[in-house]
């Protein structure tokens, strides 16, 4: 598949939820808040909408959580869907609602993702949460959690390539950075490179900061045929290219510590779209901890292998930068919650390629790649697009 789905569905509308600790707010109701912004940013309303997807919800475990979405939501559409990969669930929602409109299955398809994660978790509903991950037979009897398997890939690339602790900073202060200047980001106040290296350590060689965040985040897109563009409130957003790979589930089973699928999704993303690394002008970059998006940089064809992290490092991907990375401050400061982090990407690149976004907007926005990563860098979906169709 190299051109199925380009320019064959638009991006109409995107918003984002109340973000940070929302008390007393459900996830269903942070994505139905999602949802109706999103709607609104369209110009459209919820009998505009006859498909959903959505992903799943550790805080709220509904079995079958697209249907009791459409439930909460009042819709009864002919298309629904909800899916597990885990932080590669945006991208590759989007890539589904996409073949829905190709196909005609539907015409207009809501894609709405979040969780109440800060408040409606403990914190040992959410340490046994991250302990479910590790093969029930090989990983789990060790006792680890997630941060200790990226801490893993870390030390690997690290040891491989010479990455030094400083540039894994660097992602994070870069983060925060351009995360203060968003109106709706968790985390605002300024950090340092010594901040990050001084901070609680979680699983050698990260600490606090090289983390992401947990928060109550929903938000959500609304994706529909280009024909409907002359009706919109707002300019379409154009699906140039999408593609998506799997490699294993369990971090025992990869291939590998410092190569994953990131390359073949995002090679996949870039035939359908006719573009190449050097046409995309920023990008959104899954990071669920520092070493990740210096991985998917590299992947993604943005630097060589184990020259990731000087190029964050040398500020290449600051929003003054050749390729600004993370423009809303990501998942280690914008937010995160569960499968929302990776879709919250793509609703900043809508906006930034919209041109909208002021003191964090940047200068070339023509074409955006988003890149979502799940599991343990398990499953990829990468999504390139573009202010025009190609």
């Amino acid at each position: 598949m190299t051109s199925t789905l380009r320019n064959q569905a638009i991006i109409a509308g995107v918003a984002e939820s109340e973000i940070g600790k929302v008390p007393g707010v459900t996830g269903l109701a942070l994505n139905a808040q999602a949802a109706r912004r999103a709607l609104d940013d369209a110009g459209m309303t919820p009998g505009d909408i006859d498909g959903l997807v959505t992903a799943y919800s550790v805080a709220e475990p509904y079995f079958m959580y697209g249907t009791v979405l459409c439930e909460y939501l009042g819709l009864k559409p002919g298309f629904c869907a909800s899916m597990t990969m885990g932080g590669a669930t945006g991208a590759i929602l989007l890539e589904h609602a996409a073949m829905a409109i190709a196909t005609g299955r539907a015409t207009t398809v809501l894609v709405a993702v979040g969780e109440n994660r800060a408040t409606g978790l403990t914190r040992d509903q959410a340490v046994a949460a991250l302990a479910a991950v590790g093969h029930p037979a090989f990983e789990a009897p060790y006792g680890p959690l997630i941060p200790g398997f990226y801490a893993m890939i870390a030390r690997r690339h690290m040891h491989e390539y010479g990455t030094t602790r400083e540039q894994l900073a660097a992602v994070a202060v870069q983060a925060r950075r351009h995360a203060s200047l968003h109106p709706n980001s968790h985390m605002k106040h300024p950090i340092t490179v010594a901040d990050v290296l001084g901070s609680k350590p979680i699983a050698d060689p990260l600490r606090l900061l090289d983390c992401c965040l947990i928060s109550d985040a929903a938000g959500a897109l609304i994706v529909t045929s280009p024909d409907r563009a002359r009706d919109l409130r707002r300019p379409p957003v154009w699906l140039l290219g999408a593609g998506e790979h799997h490699t294993h589930e369990h971090l025992i089973a990869a291939p590998s510590l410092t190569r994953f699928g990131a390359r073949e999704s995002s090679e996949a993303a870039y035939r359908m779209a006719g573009v190449g690394p050097g046409d995309i002008d920023f990008a959104e970059l899954y990071d669920c901890f520092t070493i990740t998006p210096i991985l998917e940089a590299e992947e993604c064809g943005f630097a060589k292998p184990g020259e990731g992290g000087a190029l964050f490092a040398g500020g290449a991907t600051t929003l003054e930068g050749r390729l600004p990375v993370n423009t809303h401050g990501g998942m280690l400061s914008h937010a995160h919650a569960g499968a929302a982090g990776g879709l919250l990407g793509i609703v900043e690149a809508v906006r930034q390629l919209r041109g909208t976004e002021g003191e964090r907007q940047v200068k070339r926005h023509e074409i955006a790649l988003v890149h979502n990563e799940g599991g343990i860098m398990s499953s990829h979906g990468t999504v390139i697009l573009g202010r025009e169709r190609r």
